[in-house]
C-alpha cells in the first residue's frame, strides 16, 4: 500500500443468513482508491454496491446472521494504516465522521423530521469535536454557505419538510463534511433529483473534493452520472466486481457484456430505436446489439396519420389552485397557483411527454386531467364529454377509460393483498367480468404480457423487485383496457436496466392496444425516447411545446435549454 493510496479493500466478503444457508451479498471484492480521486461504483440494485460501502462504515448488523470478511486498509492523517473491518464498534466511532463519512441516498429518511436541520449538523460536529454551541453554530452556517445553501441562517432553523429535495441533499452533504473527513462515500446522492438539481449537486461535490482534497466513492446505477464525476470505475454484478479501470477505458473500451449492456440500455439522445437493448440481451449474446430504428419517413407518416384524427383528450385553459390558508369560516385566504392556463390535445396512440423540475405542476396537471384534483378553471374533455362538469357517478363509469400509473409502485399496492388480487380488483369493482375463473384467466394473460408468470399471482408486493412491482402496477392500470394512461414518474426510481425493460413494455403495449400516454418525468432522455410531442412546464406554466425531436434539436426557451444542457452525457 503506497503513500498515495488512501483506501485499499482486499477480498471483501459479506454474507447474510445462518452459517449453513448464508447468501453472499458481496463476494471477493478488491479495489484501491488514491488520494483526491473519485471511484465510481456502478451496478444495479442488489449488486452489492451499498452493502460493500456500509461494511467499511461498520453499519451492517452484527451477529450470526451477518458475516464480514477481508480487509479495508485506511491510511490516516498520521500516516498510520488501520483495518476498518477489524475494529470494534467503539474503535470505529473514532473514524466515522472524522476520517470516513457517508451521504445516504434518501435525505428525507436520513434526516430527523422532528429536529431542525442546523441542530442535526451541530450534533454531528459536537459528537466528534470538543466545541461550544456558539462556535459549532458558526461553523455549521459557514459550511451551509460552502455547500451553497440559500439563506443559511434560515435553513439552519428550518425543519427538513420545509426545504426542497436538493436543499435536503445539501444539508446531508454538509453533515457528512462537518468533521472534515478524508473519504466521502456518496450512496446514490442524486437518484431521485431533477436533472438540473442533479447537475448542481454533482458540481458541488466536485468543487468540495478539490477544495478539501477529498477522496470519494460515488455509488450509482447511472453511467451518465459516473462519467461526470469519476476518475476510476468499478462495475459490480451479483456481488462481484466484473470490470474496473479508468473512466476512459470503461466508457470507450468496456469488455464485459454486463458493462456494455448497462451503456446500451440508456435511452439515446439521437436516433429513434423501436426498443431499447437490455442487459439480458448482452448477457445472452456478447455480440454488439443493433436495435431496429424508426426512420424519419416512417415517423412522419405515423404522426400525420395520427394527427389527422380527432383528439381523444382536449384540455383548455386548465388551472389548479391549492388553498394554503383559510379563515375561521373556511374561506380561502391564501392560495398557490400550481397549474396556470394549460391547453393541449392528446391523440389516440400518441405519447405526450410532460417535463419540468419538481414543483412545476406536472403531477398536479396529470391528476387534474383524471379529476383526482379539483380544477379551479378551464376544461378537460374526453371524446367531447366535459370531465370537469361530470358528477361522481358519471366519472366512475368513465374510470375504465382513464387510468394512472403512480411513481412509487410499493406505496400504491396494498401490502396485504396478493398482486393477482390487486390486478383483478378493478375488473370486479367495475363489473367488467362477473365470473371469477374468467377474471383470473384475464389477469394471468395480462401478467404474462407484462413479463410476470402465473406463479406470481398469489405472491405479495414485498416478494418482488422494484421493476416487477412496477409491472404489476402497469398490469393493474391496463386490465380495464383504458384509452388514456397517465404515467406519473413511473420509471424514475428504477435502475437503468430495469427502466429499459419497463420502457420497452410501455411502447409495446401502446403499439398493440393504441393507448394514449401522458408521460410525466424529469428525465429528458427517457421522455424523448417515448414521446411524439413534449410539453415543458415551469412554475405551473407551459413555456414550450412541440415535436420531441425538433424540441431537442432546437429548444427555443432558455429554461428548456438549461434542462437539456444538464442531461448527463457519456
Amino acid at each position: 500500500m503506497d503513500l498515495q493510496t488512501l483506501l485499499e479493500v482486499r477480498d471483501l466478503r459479506v454474507g447474510f443468513g445462518r452459517e449453513n444457508e448464508r447468501r453472499m451479498a458481496v463476494d471477493h471484492v478488491s479495489y484501491s482508491l488514491r488520494r483526491g480521486m473519485t471511484l465510481g461504483l456502478v451496478g444495479e440494485s442488489g449488486s452489492g454496491k451499498s452493502v460493500s460501502s456500509m461494511a467499511l462504515m461498520g453499519l451492517l448488523p452484527t451477529g450470526a446472521t451477518c458475516r464480514v470478511e477481508g480487509q479495508a486498509l485506511l491510511r490516516t492523517r498520521s500516516r498510520a494504516v488501520v483495518d476498518l473491518l477489524a475494529m470494534s464498534e467503539r474503535e470505529l466511532r473514532r473514524y466515522r465522521g472524522g476520517a470516513i463519512s457517508m451521504v445516504f441516498q434518501e435525505p428525507m429518511t436520513s434526516l430527523n423530521p422532528m429536529q431542525r436541520c442546523g441542530a442535526q449538523v451541530v450534533e454531528m460536529l459536537r459528537q466528534h469535536e470538543k466545541v461550544g454551541r456558539r462556535e459549532a453554530k458558526a461553523r455549521v452556517i459557514a459550511l451551509f454557505e460552502e455547500v451553497q445553501l440559500p439563506r443559511p441562517e434560515v435553513i439552519f432553523r428550518s425543519y427538513p419538510h420545509e426545504i426542497s429535495g436538493g436543499q435536503k441533499q445539501r444539508v446531508m452533504i454538509a453533515m457528512a463534511l462537518v468533521c472534515n473527513p478524508q473519504l466521502l462515500i456518496a450512496d446514490e446522492p442524486t437518484t431521485a433529483l431533477d436533472v438540473t438539481v442533479q447537475r448542481s449537486i454533482l458540481d458541488l461535490l466536485k468543487r468540495l473534493q478539490l477544495s478539501r482534497d477529498l477522496s470519494v466513492i460515488f455509488i450509482t446505477h447511472d453511467l451518465g452520472v459516473v462519467a461526470q464525476v469519476a476518475d476510476e470505475v468499478a462495475v459490480m454484478y451479483k456481488g462481484s466486481i466484473v470490470e474496473q479501470g479508468s473512466l476512459e477505458s470503461i466508457v470507450h473500451h468496456a469488455t464485459h457484456p454486463y458493462t456494455r449492456g448497462l451503456f446500451a440500455c440508456r435511452p439515446p439522445l439521437e436516433g429513434r430505436p423501436l426498443l431499447l437493448p437490455t442487459v439480458e440481451d448482452y448477457m445472452r449474446d456478447t455480440s454488439q446489439q443493433v436495435p431496429q430504428q424508426e426512420t424519419s419517413e416512417q415517423r412522419t407518416r405515423r404522426l400525420e396519420q395520427m394527427y389527422a384524427s380527432q383528439p381523444i383528450l382536449s384540455v383548455r385553459d386548465l388551472s389548479v389552485d391549492y388553498v394554503l390558508k383559510r379563515n375561521l369560516l373556511g374561506k380561502p385566504l391564501q392560495t398557490m397557483k400550481a397549474v396556470q392556463s394549460v391547453s393541449f390535445d392528446l391523440f389516440q396512440g400518441e405519447t405526450l411527454g410532460l417535463v419540468g423540475e419538481s414543483g412545476c405542476g406536472k403531477t398536479s396537471l396529470g391528476r387534474a386531467l383524471l379529476q383526482l384534483l379539483h380544477v379551479s378553471s378551464g376544461s378537460v374533455s374526453y371524446r367531447g364529454q366535459r370531465l370537469d362538469a361530470m358528477s361522481s357517478s358519471e366519472l366512475r363509469r368513465l374510470r375504465t377509460r382513464l387510468q394512472i400509473i403512480f411513481q412509487d409502485p410499493y406505496s400504491s399496492l396494498n401490502p396485504r393483498m396478493t398482486v393477482g388480487r390487486a390486478i383483478e380488483e378493478p375488473l370486479q369493482y367495475h363489473h367488467l367480468c362477473v365470473d371469477a375463473a374468467e377474471r383470473r384467466k384475464r389477469v394471468v394473460e395480462l401478467m404474462e404480457q407484462v413479463g410476470l408468470d402465473e406463479g406470481c399471482f398469489d405472491r405479495y408486493p414485498h416478494e418482488f423487485s422494484g421493476g416487477q412491482r412496477q409491472r404489476v402496477c402497469i398490469a393493474r392500470a391496463l386490465i380495464v383496457q383504458p384509452e388514456v394512461v397517465v404515467c406519473d414518474e413511473s420509471v424514475s426510481a428504477l435502475d437503468v436496466s430495469v427502466q429499459s425493460q419497463v420502457l420497452n413494455l410501455l411502447n409495446t403495449l401502446k403499439r398493440r392496444y393504441g393507448f394514449a400516454y401522458l408521460f410525466v418525468s424529469h428525465d429528458l432522455s427517457v421522455v424523448r425516447f417515448l414521446s411524439d410531442r413534449i410539453l415543458v412546464m415551469r412554475n405551473g406554466v407551459v413555456v414550450e411545446q412541440g415535436d420531441a425531436d425538433a424540441l431537442f434539436a432546437h429548444p427555443q426557451h432558455a429554461y428548456t435549454q438549461s434542462l437539456l444542457g444538464a442531461i448527463p452525457r457519456l
